[in-house]
């Protein structure tokens, strides 16, 4: 929870309670204009009537039951993801089935509605005796009207005093989350879920943007086709075409903090065979997550774009035709797939990857004697990777060399997952044990792969979408982007660490360098292990975007916002920091950059 990490004092309490009490009263005065409308043309004979006065305190249960909830439902989400509601609420609007299954499996409801329902009868019983003298004496029209004029005059004072925007007390931005009113939050998520960059973010001379760009991207073995605004390229191989099976694993929410390689003592013991991988393995130590959903992630490892301002591309509409990591390996002969452990409809993942060169295998393909346990975000990880195997075997023989991007759901709340398999019942619901079992999985999967005949000749990518955590002190938390990568491949590549830093964006180009892969690029990403040894990371939240190197962090956000912070990595903290111009222009070269591309259609394969 957010308390230990606020800031200390008096003052910051005062600003958070006084900012708290205004967006409390905004969300209350945009609540009360539809009920004020109603009372204000009802006449009186209704208004006093028998069963107008029955469906009124219906009315003001329901209300007060929802009110309620509403407070349940914040403390679990600000539990979950350490914000008030966003645009993540937005989102989960769409997917009742997943959302209701979810809370119905990780939360205690026989105890929290119960409690609800009590909290709304009280409320009833508080205020049932004014309603019941209003009903006693009902007021005139003109009485009414000049009682709800001030009504409906403080929301549209909210309105254009807010703007929407979220509460700003404080450098901490846990002080500014606890601030907000949730329904507020929800309301302005819900009118701002996409951000046009050339309207709200800095940005500079066109010209200059892609010439700092191209100037980042060129390298070893990188010919760009002519000049002007775009980023368009041939990479040639560093040798002879691998053409080698590639089998991408994204682990739902495995931070770096949870593995011991990489020091960390949280989850010591939970992950032995990720751990021993650090040793057998490409081990990338400081690689970085784009964003803090696992649409971000994939998007970032799919199209190898930085994170756009807004809703990510996966959810956008008119989100297929891209030049993507899928395009490319088709081009090379692959048989290309997407093999998701839940339903696909889900974040729109199986219309962004069908109209991105990749077959779908979801949840619909599986059948009962396939799934061994399930809940209600996707079968566990041993089931979808035992469907990998098969993917891989019947391709295999088909003559075909498969590229597989296989997203993973166990280590997601409720936590659940087969009992008999590790020391932690599944009963628990813990991180700790949906962990433990993921690593389980991934460990077998790779004893049984390697009896295969087509193991000697596959790279085996091991990451994640983004952490577990991703709330922080900070605009953006860089530890919360941490995540492993790890690349496997006892024939073809040699075990070392990586510390060279790099991003999700970063993995295609990468994984089709160690191939030696000779292709037409539209890639914001480079090959990490060929080329400048100084790298960098994009991280993002909804509306702000950043841009790591070294020990320095730009980050750019509507109205122009643009700043510079310092990294300290090995005490894992953001601190204000004067202004990088350097850093601040790069910055802004890649995303205005992209944002060009994307919105011109220029990293299209059909741009029409």
């Amino acid at each position: 929870m957010a308390w230990p990490e606020l800031d200390s004092g008096l003052w910051v309490l005062i600003k958070m309670f006084a900012a708290g009490l205004l967006y409390d009263c905004a969300a209350f005065s945009y609540a009360g204009i539809a009920p004020t409308l109603y009372l204000l043309a009802l006449p009186e004979k209704i208004y006093a009537a028998a069963w107008h006065r029955l469906a009124v305190y219906g009315f003001f249960f329901i209300a007060a039951f929802l009110l309620a909830f509403n407070l349940a439902a914040e403390y679990y989400f600000f539990y979950e993801f350490g914000v008030r509601y966003n645009f993540i609420a937005v989102d989960y609007l769409v997917y009742t089935n997943e959302v209701l299954g979810n809370i119905r499996e990780s939360y205690n409801l026989p105890v929290t509605l119960p409690m609800v329902t009590a909290l709304a009868v009280g409320a009833l019983w508080l205020f049932g005796r004014r309603l019941a003298f209003s009903f006693a004496d009902p007021l005139s029209f003109r009485r009414r009207f000049f009682n709800a004029l001030p009504v409906l005059a403080a929301p549209a004072l909210c309105f254009f005093l807010l703007d929407g925007r979220p509460a700003q007390i404080s450098e901490n931005e846990y002080a500014n989350e606890v601030a907000m009113n949730g329904l507020y939050a929800f309301g302005s998520a819900f009118r701002n879920n996409e951000l046009p960059y050339d309207k709200f973010y800095a940005s500079g001379a066109p010209e200059a943007a892609f010439s700092a760009l191209r100037a980042s991207l060129a390298g070893p073995g990188v010919e760009f086709k002519g000049g002007g605004l775009d980023i368009a390229r041939r990479i040639k191989g560093r040798g002879t075409f691998k053409k080698l099976n590639v089998v991408v694993i994204v682990e739902e929410s495995l931070s770096a903090e949870y593995l011991s390689a990489f020091g960390a003592a949280r989850g010591a013991g939970t992950l032995p065979n990720l751990d021993a991988l650090a040793e057998k393995a490409l081990f990338f130590k400081r690689y970085y997550a784009t964003g803090t959903r696992t649409v971000r992630g994939l998007e970032a490892m799919t199209l190898s774009i930085p994170p756009l301002p807004g809703t990510s591309i996966v959810k956008r509409p008119d989100n297929g035709g891209f030049f993507s990591w899928g395009s490319v390996m088709r081009d090379l002969g692959y048989a290309a797939k997407y093999i998701y452990a839940g339903y696909g409809y889900f974040d729109n993942m199986n219309a962004f990857y069908s109209g991105n060169g990749f077959d779908i295998v979801d949840r619909a393909d599986f059948s009962k004697d396939e799934i061994t346990f399930a809940n209600i975000w996707g079968v566990c990880d041993g089931d979808l990777l035992s469907r990998t195997l098969k993917e891989a075997d019947a391709d295999f023989s088909a003559g075909k060399p498969f590229f597989y991007m296989v997203m993973t759901t166990t280590n997601h709340r409720p936590f659940t997952y087969p009992d008999g398999k590790i020391d932690i019942p599944s009963s628990a619901q813990s991180r700790r044990g949906a962990l433990k079992y993921s690593d389980y999985a991934i460990g077998e999967f790779l004893a049984d792969a390697s009896k295969k005949p087509w193991f000697k000749n596959t790279i085996f990518v091991i990451t994640a979408d983004h952490c577990a955590n991703s709330a922080g002190k900070t605009e953006i938390p860089v530890r919360n982007y941490h995540i492993p990568l790890f690349i496997y491949s006892p024939a073809h590549v040699k075990p070392a660490p990586v510390e060279t830093l790099a991003s999700q964006v970063d993995l295609a180009p990468t994984a089709l360098g160690l191939m030696n892969a000779s292709y037409e690029s539209r890639f914001f990403g480079r090959d990490i292990l060929n080329g400048k040894a100084e790298g960098r990371a994009f991280l993002s939240t909804f509306q702000k975007v950043g841009l790591l190197k070294a020990d320095r962090l730009a980050v750019l956000g509507p109205k122009k916002y643009l700043k510079s912070y310092k990294w300290d990595e090995a005490a894992k903290t953001v601190t204000e920091a004067p202004a990088d111009k350097a850093l601040e222009d790069e910055a802004v070269a890649f995303y205005q950059g992209a944002s060009y591309i994307y919105k011109k259609r220029l990293n299209r394969i059909n741009t029409r």
